[in-house]
């Protein structure tokens, strides 16, 4: 009987201990781009868990994984709550909130929606929208011909292709690009961090996103320059983690 009874002391330390182990770790959930999925974070992701951090990794429905959700009906809002349900679901607190590109805009209304769960945001070439926006207003000449050009309720960029093999871009609602955002506390007070990525040979005004970072400096969020095009996860993904880890 009193081995049990230490044994059971011995078996709760250690769950204590792992416990408080676990809860050191630092939790990435990290939002893909438009017409991607989680799938494009994968190496990212094994960097970061290489480093002891905890990370998750949500495709928004009728991406990635999800394609066979795809449905007209879908829109910015579905994906907010795709992220927040991620987050309540799994019980996560103290999170990096990381947005890539259109990821900008699920992360801004998720942190409006879970303030309470959210650490740090870290801005990856992304939107940051301020309430009352949407991509097709914060990028309106630019997406102009693609809006029109829709096919059935979703937008298709020329690069994104049926007959390609999976993992790959799929069509995505155009509902997602043209919803507004509305804010219920307006302009985050969370901590964030800006990533400008910036091309080799190109200068960082001349980028997409540098309407984007230029909003960034006028809230006073930090703002890095990134050597890589528009999708480091794939094309500078040492740097990305690496980056990632240090502005946790």
């Amino acid at each position: 009987m009193k081995f049990k009874n230490w044994l059971s002391i011995l078996l709760i330390g250690v769950s204590l201990q792992v416990f408080a182990q676990e809860s050191k770790k630092t939790t990435y959930v990290i939002v893909h781009g438009a017409w991607g999925g989680s799938y494009a974070f994968k190496k990212v992701d094994s960097i970061l868990t290489a480093k002891g951090c905890k990370v998750y990794r949500p495709s928004l429905t009728g991406q990635g994984e999800r394609a066979h959700l795809a449905s007209a009906d879908v829109n910015l809002s579905t994906h907010v709550k795709d992220v927040v349900n991620q987050i309540l679901y799994e019980n996560l607190y103290d999170v990096v909130l990381v947005g890539h590109s259109y990821g900008g805009m699920v992360i801004t209304g998720v942190a409006d929606s879970i303030p309470n769960r959210i650490k740090k945001m870290i801005y990856l070439d992304a939107f940051l929208p301020n309430d009352g926006e949407s991509v097709a207003t914060l990028f309106s000449g630019k997406m102009d011909g693609l809006i029109k050009s829709q096919v059935n309720g979703f937008l298709v960029p020329a690069w994104v292709k049926a007959s390609q093999p999976i993992p790959k871009d799929v069509p995505q609602s155009l509902k997602t690009f043209t919803e507004i955002l509305h804010l219920k506390r307006g302009v985050s007070t969370i901590p964030a961090q800006y990533v400008l990525t910036v091309a080799k040979g190109t200068l960082p005004e001349n980028d997409d996103f540098a309407s984007q970072a230029g909003r960034a400096r006028k809230r006073k969020i930090p703002v890095e320059v990134l050597e890589a095009d528009h999708n480091p996860q794939v094309t500078a993904i040492v740097p990305l983690g690496e980056l990632l880890y240090k502005i946790k």
